[in-house]
C-alpha cells in the first residue's frame, strides 16, 4: 500500500502509518501537473523582472531588498543555511517523518510554485527512509516552522545529517548511500520548503494518535479499577448521558457498560453503597470531555494538513500573492486544548490510583500487599504517579498566549505552536506512565478480589498483563513492570486484547 501526496487533507491514521510503519508515499499525477503549472508562474515572473516577495526579494525586514536574478539560487541556498539553527534533543523517527510527509503533501497542493522534483525528493527520502537530523527547540510557529523545516531542507541539498540504515551520517552520504540525486534550490523553493508549520503539525497528529490510544485504555483500566472497587454501575446508566447528551459522555459510558457485562464484582446503589466518589461516577463525564477535545484537535491538524501555507502563494489565476497562511496560531491553540485535556486521564488514574492504596476506602490491604510494613507493595507506585500528574499540570500552561516578536518586529505576533505541540506530546507520555500505574494496580487488586470473578473484557485485560508481569507477593524492582505495562498500552496491545472479547469498544 502507498499513502497519496496530493495535497487533500489527511487522516491521522494516514500520518501514522508513514510515521510509524514506514509506509510507502507516492505523488499522484494531478498533483505533478498542478506543481508544474504553478511553478510556470515563478518561470514568467523571473522572465519578467518583477519585484514579488521571495523570489527576488530578501526576507522578512529584507522584504524590501531586491535580489538579482543571478543570485535568486544562492538567496534560497542562503535561507536554508542561515535558518537552520534549532537546538536541543532530536525529533523522533516517526515525527520527522511525519512533518517530512506533511510538506511535501502541503507542497502538492501546486500552490507554492515548486518543481515537481522538490516534491519528489521529499517523498524519495521518505520511502528510502532518510531521516534528518531536526533539533527540537528554535520555531516560534509563526512563519513556518523556519528552524525545523530547515535541517530538513538541508539534507535535501545534501548538507546537515540524517539518519540512514541506523546511522547518523553527513547529508550527502545518506543521499548518496540511498541514491538520491542532490537538489539544487531554484527560486521560491528554499522559502515553499520551509514556510509553514509541518513540524508542529507532524508532532501533534502523532500525539493525537497516541491520545486516542489512552483514550481507550483509560476506560479499559477505569473498569479494571472499578471492579477491584465494587464500583456502583448504575452511574453508567444510558439514561443518565441521554439527559446531557454530550457524545464523548455518552461512548464512555457504552463502553464501561459493555467492559463490566458479567462482573460479578460490580454493585447496584445501596448494595455496598449508595454512590461512588467520582474519580468512578463521573468517568463518563471527565473521559468523555477528553474524547471531544481528541475529536476537535484531529478536525483542526486534518484541515491543515490539506492546505497550502506558505507565503507567497502562487495561485491558478496567475496572481502571486502575500497572506498570512503560515501562521501557526489554529495548531497552537489546538495543541494547548489536547494537552490540558488529556491531564484529566492523569488526573482520575492517579486518584483511582490512589484510592486503591488505601485500605479504610477500599477494603483491601493497605498498598495491595499482605505484608504490610515488610513490605512497601506499591506504595512508591502511587508517588511516581503523583509526581507525573502533577507535572503535566505544569506542562499544561499554555504557550499560544505567548508571544515574542521577531525580524525586528516585521513578524510581531508569533504563535509558539511548536511548543505547544511538544508539551501535548510529554503530557500524553507521562499519561500512559500513569495509566500504566494504574493499570498494575488494579490487577494486583483483583488478585485479592478474585479475577475469576471479572466480567470477559476484564479477564482479557488482567490476563494479558499477567503474560508480562505476575502479581506482587513480595516486594521486587517494578520499574520493569511500568515499561511493560505502558507498552501494552501505547502499542495498542491491550485495546487489541479486549477488542478480541467485545468488538463494539468505542
Amino acid at each position: 500500500m502507498t499513502v497519496a501526496v496530493d495535497g487533500n487533507p489527511k487522516t491521522i491514521q494516514e500520518i501514522a502509518r508513514v510515521a510509524f510503519d514506514r509506509e510507502q508515499v507516492e505523488m499522484s499525477q494531478a498533483a505533478w501537473d498542478r506543481i508544474q503549472a504553478s511553478r510556470q508562474i515563478i518561470d514568467d515572473i523571473l522572465s519578467e523582472n518583477k519585484r514579488v516577495y521571495g523570489i527576488n526579494t530578501g526576507f522578512g525586514k529584507f522584504a524590501e531588498v531586491a535580489i538579482s536574478i543571478e543570485n535568486t539560487r544562492k538567496l534560497q541556498t542562503n535561507l536554508v543555511l542561515s535558518h537552520a539553527v534549532a537546538v536541543g534533543e532530536v525529533f523522533s523517527e516517526a515525527e520527522v517523518r511525519a512533518a517530512m510527509f506533511l510538506r511535501a503533501n502541503a507542497l502538492a497542493k501546486g500552490m507554492s510554485g515548486v518543481r515537481p522534483e522538490v516534491v519528489q525528493t521529499l517523498c524519495s527520502l521518505l520511502n528510502k527512509n532518510i531521516v534528518p537530523y531536526v533539533p527540537q527547540k528554535g520555531s516560534v510557529g509563526a512563519s513556518g516552522d523556519l528552524a525545523p523545516l530547515s535541517h530538513i531542507s538541508l539534507v535535501l541539498l545534501g548538507k546537515g545529517h540524517a539518519f540512514y540504515e541506523g546511522e547518523l551520517l553527513p547529508g550527502q552520504d545518506a543521499l548518496d548511500r540511498a541514491g538520491i540525486p542532490q537538489l539544487q534550490l531554484e527560486a521560491k523553493e528554499g522559502l515553499a520548503l520551509t514556510n509553514g508549520v509541518q513540524m508542529t503539525a507532524g508532532v501533534l497528529a502523532l500525539a493525537i494518535h497516541m491520545g486516542y490510544r489512552l483514550a481507550r485504555a483509560a476506560d479499559i483500566i477505569a473498569s479494571l479499577t472499578g471492579q477491584a472497587l465494587q464500583v456502583v454501575r448504575d452511574a453508567y446508566d444510558p439514561w443518565i448521558t441521554s439527559l446531557r447528551p454530550h457524545a464523548g459522555a455518552q461512548a464512555v459510558a457504552e463502553n464501561l457498560r459493555a467492559l463490566l457485562e458479567g462482573s460479578r464484582l460490580t454493585t447496584t446503589s445501596g448494595e455496598i453503597r449508595v454512590q461512588d466518589p467520582y474519580v468512578l461516577r463521573c468517568i463518563p463525564q471527565v473521559h468523555g470531555a477528553v474524547r471531544q477535545a481528541l475529536d476537535h484537535v484531529t478536525s483542526v491538524v486534518q484541515v491543515e494538513s490539506g492546505s497550502a501555507t506558505d507565503n507567497p502563494l502562487a495561485l491558478p489565476d496567475g496572481r502571486v500573492v502575500s497572506g498570512g497562511n503560515f501562521h501557526g496560531q489554529p495548531l497552537a491553540v489546538a495543541g494547548d486544548y489536547l494537552g490540558l485535556a488529556l491531564c484529566s486521564f492523569g488526573n482520575m488514574s492517579e486518584r483511582r490510583m490512589a484510592r486503591m492504596m488505601d485500605h479504610h476506602k477500599s477494603g483491601l490491604p493497605a498498598f495491595l500487599t499482605e505484608h504490610g510494613g515488610l513490605n512497601s507493595g506499591f506504595m512508591i507506585m502511587q508517588y511516581t504517579a503523583a509526581s507525573l500528574a502533577s507535572e503535566c499540570k505544569s506542562l499544561a500552561h499554555p504557550a499560544s498566549v505567548d508571544t515574542i516578536p521577531t525580524s525586528a518586529d516585521q513578524e510581531d505576533h508569533v504563535s509558539m505552536s511548536t511548543t505547544a505541540a511538544r508539551k501535548a506530546r510529554e503530557i500524553a507520555n507521562n499519561v500512559s506512565y500513569i495509566l500504566a500505574i494504574e493499570y498494575l494496580g488494579a490487577c494486583q487488586a483483583l488478585e485479592f478480589r478474585g479475577p475469576e470473578l471479572l466480567s470477559k473484557a476484564g479477564q482479557a485485560a488482567y490476563e494479558l498483563l499477567r503474560s508480562r508481569v505476575p502479581a506482587l507477593y513480595e516486594d521486587r524492582e517494578m520499574h520493569g513492570d511500568i515499561e511493560e505495562a505502558r507498552g501494552l498500552i501505547a502499542s495498542g496491545a491491550l485495546e487489541k486484547s479486549v477488542r478480541s472479547v467485545i468488538e463494539q469498544l468505542l
